[in-house]
């Protein structure tokens, strides 16, 4: 394992000396399963995309379910305790060799399953497909190039790129790890999933995605024959449907249904502190979001506490941009708070004093996915109106609310939208450069050259202490005061499930790890 301490004991130069760690076997699986048991079936939230190539989308239902498929280098525990550590899958070590060059030494007699060998090829396959600028899965933080030395042995290659390589530290527990002949066949690539991982795809039937065990994985096949993900958009059927025993596992609970369940014996309650903040996302390229200080008004308009009471135990307070399991978190100590006077100051600098002469401003929210979006979005609605904001709260389906999400030209839809953004990694800019870097700028449409250069400067630092100094002291606050979107909070996820479901470890982003469970 690789914790924060061994990356701070030097800089590049010192690091390729001692490497990036070893591989830990015994959090993935003990290595002799026999298939055994039944079908687990687990209630999903978010419907699927109905494209399997992952970079194609930023879908946490179908992540989930390629967390069951495929394989990565890397996995990230993600644990508050040590948000940052990961653990070895398909690469064996990662390894600075200088500045702009990270080997990667990987492991051998690991198939995909169509029975093709994995090897190097297939991680310079899936790097430099998934870096390129029109994936809207958009993990990277530049091109890349990607030399193979041999079958088991890589180099990743920033130079001509001109930023570190040690960037692709915590991505390596990001993006799933696509056969090179899958990325060659674009058509084949979207029509199946084809990993290396516990579990194999078999077929989609509606809104039910059938996976079967593995027998050749290479820890060994795991105990439960079969996984089934369901898609249940409304949080009281998934929740009907586990205690009436026709699911095994179900996700997003919300306090009453937590309160139900915690009743039964039957079932247990897991809660986590999760790598997703959800956002209220301003819609920066369009009147009156485009002055920060209309942003700041709106910020200081909103008492999270409130939103906090209103949402339960799905969610915890936060003063960053990001959560306290991503590297480089710390609080922001002007991090934008409940302040009437505060927002009447900056209405009336900006020219719309008590909010007089404000468009009247759409704001986005959804039901069925996230907890109680439309009862903190009415609240948020009635808090900004007490200050003069004219907003009209619209609340959609899941579909229709993403069709509404990312930002396009001429500016998104409506003004404001809220939505979380969870990704299996410790690294922070698969939030903060995806959001608010002006190469990206998915939902608010920024272009700010501050929020650029304290993004750039961060991704740029050549070492990894270095780069957390960065994080915490220039560009958190810099995102904080500049407002893009409110962080309104971190996620608790909750899972309920079957006592008979047994070993199951649930990372923060939802996905899970089936390898060492058994289900009676």
């Amino acid at each position: 394992m690789i914790n924060r301490r061994d990356l701070m004991l030097g800089g590049l130069a010192g690091a390729a000396a001692f490497g990036f760690g070893r591989v830990n076997l015994d959090f993935l699986v003990n290595s002799a399963f026999a298939a055994e048991g039944k079908t687990l079936r687990f209630l999903g939230a978010e419907a699927l995309t109905g494209n399997w190539d992952p970079t194609t989308h930023t879908n946490l239902g179908q992540l989930i379910v390629e967390g069951f498929v495929f394989g990565y280098l890397t996995r990230a525990p993600m644990r508050p305790e040590k948000p940052d550590e990961l653990i070895f899958e398909l690469a064996e070590s990662m390894k600075p060799i200088d500045t702009y060059t990270m080997e990667v030494k990987l492991r051998k007699g690991v198939k995909f399953h169509d029975g093709t060998p994995f090897t190097a090829a297939d991680v310079k396959a899936t790097y430099e497909y998934g870096c390129q600028p029109d994936r809207p899965a958009q993990w990277y933080p530049g091109l890349v190039t990607v030399d193979v030395v041999d079958d088991y042995t890589c180099h990743i290659n920033t130079k001509v790129q001109g930023y570190p390589a040690t960037l692709y530290y915590y991505l390596s527990s990001f993006l799933p790890i696509m056969s090179a002949k899958d990325v060659a066949n674009k058509a084949q690539l979207s029509a199946r999933m084809n990993g290396t991982g516990p579990y194999k795809y078999v077929e989609q039937k509606g809104d039910t995605t059938v996976l079967a065990a593995n027998p050749d994985f290479f820890l060994g096949a795991a105990k439960i024959p079969g996984v089934e993900y369901h898609f249940v958009g409304d949080t009281t059927t998934r929740t009907l449907s586990l205690l009436n025993g026709e699911a095994d596992i179900i996700e997003r609970l919300e306090q009453e249904q937590v309160e139900t369940i915690s009743k039964d014996a039957r079932f247990s309650i897991h809660k986590a502190v999760s790598v997703e903040n959800k956002y209220l996302f301003f819609r920066c390229s369009k009147k009156p979001f485009d002055d920060p200080r209309i942003r700041l008004a709106a910020c200081y308009s909103i008492d999270r506490k409130q939103v906090l009471d209103v949402l339960g135990v799905s969610g915890i307070y936060s003063k960053a941009h990001i959560s306290p399991v991503k590297f480089g978190y710390a609080e922001v100590a002007d991090y934008p708070e409940f302040d009437p006077d505060k927002a009447q100051k900056l209405l009336a600098e900006a020219g719309f004093p008590k909010g007089q002469g404000l468009p009247e401003l759409t704001y986005y929210t959804s039901v069925g996915f996230y907890p109680k979006t439309k009862e903190y979005a009415e609240l948020i609605t009635g808090m900004l109106q007490e200050q003069g904001f004219k907003v009209n709260l619209q609340t959609l389906e899941v579909a229709a609310w993403g069709n509404l999400l990312y930002d396009k030209p001429g500016g998104g839809e409506g003004n404001m939208i809220d939505c979380g953004w969870c990704t299996g990694s410790p690294e922070p800019d698969l939030v903060l450069r995806t959001h608010f870097h002006s190469s990206s700028k998915r939902i608010t449409g920024i272009v700010d050259k501050d929020i650029d250069a304290v993004l750039d400067k961060e991704r740029n630092a050549t070492t990894i202490e270095e780069r957390k100094k960065i994080l915490q002291t220039e560009t958190l606050p810099t995102i904080a005061k500049k407002a893009p979107a409110l962080a309104l909070f971190t996620s608790v996820f909750i899972h309920a499930y079957s006592k008979k479901l047994d070993g199951l470890y649930i990372y923060p982003n939802g996905m899970q790890d089936m390898t060492k469970a058994t289900l009676a």
